[in-house]
């Protein structure tokens, strides 16, 4: 087995914090870190190999010399399937849903996303959006749009440390402010904007919404938040299954690939 250290592609966005500086220990110029892409193949924000004699080469570098890396399972996609961050939400991300594989590859020729939180800290009451709390006539929905009442048809559900919530595509959703997670999602960058809080971006401009294809993917249904009461396995799709692991642990993956995130303490 290889292990590969990797060195994250740090992004800044408005509503980012600084416990990715202080308490996770990333380095970073800027005064607030939003997210660690700490496993991205991405070319948007590739992970890079920290040391060894590839120490330099990006993660899709690595894998396009070492075809048979990701294992038996990860010869089934095309790329790495997977696109692993550390978020800290300073302030409410907005609005937002993201398209299924099929609408995202007809019409944005990527692929699209199903997502996988789980909450590492949050201040007190903090809560994320998750789906609608009613079905909803097209019509009703794009008048909630319009209205910028969106928010009071969606679930706000309060989070706490070690919660895992999984996010199908199609979902309306939103990570509120105070609340640092670990993500697992596909490998993509495709999100569309419902509503963002009427915000303006560095330059003073309007933040863009992508309204009319959010239309056309989300999910409308009535969504019944799961528990997020997790035990060793936190969330498994076709994409990705994610593990919690304490203490000492053999691992034989014979299989396929295994990306290793420590989120407390230490790890040898």
């Amino acid at each position: 087995m290889s292990i590969l250290k990797l060195t994250p592609a740090c992004k800044d966005y408005l509503w980012g914090g600084t416990k990715l500086i202080t308490d996770y220990g990333k380095r970073y110029d800027g005064a607030r870190l939003a997210e660690a892409w700490e496993l991205s193949g991405h070319p948007d924000g590739p992970s890079v190999l920290a040391s060894g004699p590839d120490a330099g080469k990006t993660l899709a570098e690595y894998l396009a010399a070492h075809p048979g890396a990701l294992g038996e399972h990860g010869r089934k996609f095309a790329e790495l399937p997977v696109l692993i961050k550390l978020i800290d939400a300073a302030k409410d991300l907005s609005i937002q849903v993201h398209p299924d594989d099929a609408y995202a590859r007809a019409h944005e020729g990527q692929n699209g996303k199903t997502e996988m939180w789980h909450i590492l800290d949050n201040e007190p009451g903090a809560k994320l959006y998750m789906g609608l709390n009613r079905t909803l006539t097209a019509e009703e929905f794009a008048a909630a749009i319009d209205n910028k009442t969106i928010c009071e048809y969606l679930n706000a559900v309060e989070v706490h440390p070690g919660e895992t919530y999984f996010i199908p595509s199609g979902t309306l959703h939103a990570i509120g402010g105070g609340i640092t997670l670990f993500e697992i999602q596909q490998n993509s960058s495709l999100t569309y904007r419902v509503y963002d809080y009427d915000r303006r971006d560095a330059n003073g401009n309007p933040r863009q919404l992508h309204v009319e294809k959010a239309k056309k993917v989300t999910n409308l249904n009535k969504y019944d938040v799961p528990n997020p009461a997790r035990k060793d396995l936190l969330g498994k799709c076709k994409y990705f299954a994610a593990y919690r692991y304490t203490g000492k642990k053999e691992f034989c993956f014979a299989d396929s690939f295994m990306s290793l995130t420590v989120t407390d303490g230490e790890i040898s």
